[in-house]
């Protein structure tokens, strides 16, 4: 599931949610939603976690590049 993007993830979480809230997924195939969207949310959580460890990367480079150049 790792190389599912993140928009992708945020779709089938809201069509599990949406399922949920509208009575539409019975007792027997809840379980099933719920931990593939517990999976989801974790997939999300980490890919977010690394796009914010990138960025932070990115701008110490930058700050690192301009403090070099003064």
């Amino acid at each position: 599931m790792a190389d599912v993007k993140y928009s992708k993830a945020i779709e089938r979480l809201d069509e599990i949610i949406g399922k949920i809230e509208s009575d539409e997924i019975d007792v027997d195939e809840l379980s099933l939603k719920v931990k593939e969207a517990v999976s989801l949310i974790k997939l999300c959580k980490s890919k977010i976690d690394k796009a914010e460890m990138e960025v932070k990367q990115v701008v110490e480079e930058f700050a690192r590049e301009a403090k070099e150049n003064e």
